[in-house]
């Protein structure tokens, strides 16, 4: 692919952009593209060299707000018509609230995913304060001339740190896999606001 084919391909691609940003990036990789053929690449070389079409356009949709994308989106492009705005109007009862609902079920899936990921932590700092527990346990027990409970306080202690361990290593994996999860969410609402135009 030669640099005119891969701008055209990146300005079709960023089409429910503002036209300032879609500019922009354009003239960003164009640049790119020039420098790495300074640097002795052919134009097919040096295209290749910049990345995937697919990544470069997830990463500028995922760097672009999303109230920035709505508002170029939803910027009429003409004036409304009387008839047009009455029916609005006449209709707002219903996408309005349609809109609330969805708006509702996704903060709620949101919220929802994020308090699991507290969750584990939370059981993560009780294990570790219950290994903790025990160890002051086993001393204040063998303190005082209980030496069998001391040692059962000092296994329990023991067996809440290797649960500690475990609950760390879950939590910091699912903590991973949540934020993974919520960018992929944010970049699939972007992309419901991006019009995709045919080739």
């Amino acid at each position: 692919m030669n640099k005119q084919e891969f701008l055209a391909r990146l300005r079709q691609s960023l089409a429910g952009l503002p036209q300032d940003d879609i500019e922009e990036h354009l003239a960003f990789y164009s640049e790119m593209i020039e420098d790495q053929m300074e640097d002795g690449l052919s134009e097919e070389e040096a295209v290749a060299a910049v990345g995937s079409m697919e990544e470069i356009v997830t990463q500028i949709v995922a760097e672009t707000p999303l109230a920035k994308i709505a508002k170029e989106r939803i910027k009429p492009k003409r004036r409304l018509r009387a008839g047009e705005i009455v029916l609005l109007v006449l209709g707002s009862p219903i996408w309005l609230s349609l809109g609330i609902a969805v708006f509702a079920v996704v903060l709620s899936l949101f919220i929802v995913l994020w308090s699991l990921i507290v969750s584990v932590w939370a059981i993560f700092v009780s294990t570790v304060a219950c290994s903790f527990g025990g160890v002051v346990s086993t001393i204040v027990f063998t303190v005082g001339g209980n030496v069998a409970p001391g040692i059962a306080m000092l296994a329990a202690g023991i067996g809440c740190a290797g649960l500690s361990i475990f609950a760390f290593y879950g939590g910091r994996a699912a903590t991973k896999g949540i934020w993974k999860l919520t960018k992929k969410m944010a970049i699939g609402i972007k992309n419901c606001f991006i019009k995709k135009e045919e080739a």
